[in-house]
């Protein structure tokens, strides 16, 4: 699995480097990837409780800020996160959803500030 993950990876930076068309979608789509990976990276270090609302938002929000690329790479990886969240981790339909609605208010432009708990250090 992390073999496929890694070729997956080294094609789209091979086409994002590439002077093809759709390189800028491509280069949006890592950087929309990176911009969830940090959020995720921020919520696990903050372990603030509450927060998690926020971080998806704020994670929608940076990567489709992007462009397109970016907003289709924060919806797969979002969908796919939920889809496991509520199938295999057993956290419930509802929070399931809760996540959902926090992801879509980002990627639709919305401030993530809307989700942010009080006394979350500044950093974040």
């Amino acid at each position: 699995m992390r073999v496929c993950v890694c070729l997956v990876l080294l094609s789209l930076i091979l086409c994002a480097s590439a002077d093809i068309p759709g390189r800028r979608f491509v280069a949006d789509a890592i950087g929309g990837a990176r911009d969830m990976y940090r959020a995720y990276k921020d919520m696990r270090e903050a372990n603030y409780k509450g927060a998690d609302k926020y971080f998806h938002a704020r994670g929608n929000y940076d990567a489709a800020r992007r462009g397109p690329g970016g907003a289709w790479a924060a919806k797969v990886i979002s969908d796919a996160r939920e889809f496991w969240q509520g199938g295999v981790s057993g956290r419930g339909a509802e929070d399931t959803r809760a996540d959902q609605e926090a992801n879509r208010w980002g990627r639709n432009g919305g401030d993530p500030n809307r989700y942010r708990p009080k006394g979350l250090p500044s950093k974040y």
